[in-house]
């Protein structure tokens, strides 16, 4: 039995109605969360698992594919209610989520601080201010590129470093379903790097869409979008056309 859930939490964020797509995995003895929402979304998850018929009083594990506030934002109230938890991440992301190392995101939002007009400062300020407020949460397992998990099915992880550098995908062997994470995003229909805005290094972003082509993928997920309608290999072939377009994509 390996079962994927789709947890679609809807909210409202800035005055904008979002939809996030958080991840249940479940076999005969796990059930594996990958990420897990904004701060305080620990009943919008639990609410979404009672939807699923399912508990998160069953949760074994979690997975995080890095360190943004809308991945990690409820790791450490999920720890706190189910304290048994394995928090799963990345090696070079656990710093950042443990809070040994200044996020990431932090850093690049104060870099822009002396840039920004007076209005626009005040809005960033409050930004700054709300990634300070995220919890640390420290790391059980680490992971390692190309690392095979054993759980449900197989749970291949794929480092993906763009959006951030120790972003991962998952790769879930036995229904060849790829877990992209931020690394590439739903919008209208068609897949694209997640906003330029948040990713650290665009070069590297479209390089981990290029290693994605070399998965046999029949169902893609992402954070930002939930599951992609149409021709995996086919979508991720014209995303990389459409911002590299100076490079030919291998068909096949």
């Amino acid at each position: 039995m390996n079962q994927i859930h789709f947890l679609d939490i809807s909210f409202m964020y800035n005055g904008s109605p979002q939809i996030i797509t958080p991840v249940l995995l479940q076999d005969e003895h796990e059930m594996i969360l990958v990420d897990c929402g904004y701060p305080d979304f620990l009943p919008l998850l639990q609410e979404a698992a009672h939807k699923q018929q399912l508990t998160l009083d069953d949760l074994t594990k979690v997975i995080v594919t890095h360190h943004d506030m809308d991945h990690i934002g409820s790791l450490a109230a999920l720890k706190r209610a189910y304290p048994h938890l394995e928090i799963i991440a990345y090696e070079c992301e656990a710093p950042y989520i443990a809070g040994q190392k200044t996020s990431l995101r932090l850093e690049q939002a104060q870099a822009t601080l002396d840039h920004l007009s007076s209005g626009e400062k005040q809005h960033a300020k409050e930004f700054i201010r709300f990634l300070q407020s995220i919890e640390p949460t420290e790391i059980d397992r680490t992971v390692t590129n190309h690392e095979r998990l054993p759980w449900c099915g197989g749970i291949k992880i794929i480092h993906t470093p763009g959006h951030m550098p120790g972003h991962i995908s998952l790769y879930l062997i036995a229904s060849k379903t790829l877990i992209a994470g931020d690394a590439v995003v739903i919008e209208n229909g068609r897949l694209k790097i997640a906003n330029p805005s948040y990713t650290l290094d665009m070069q590297e972003a479209i390089r981990s869409v290029y290693h994605l082509l070399e998965y046999d993928i029949e169902q893609l997920i992402c954070y930002h979008g939930g599951s992609f309608q149409g021709d995996v290999k086919q979508a991720l072939r014209e995303l990389l056309q459409a911002y590299d377009p100076t490079q030919e994509v291998l068909n096949g």
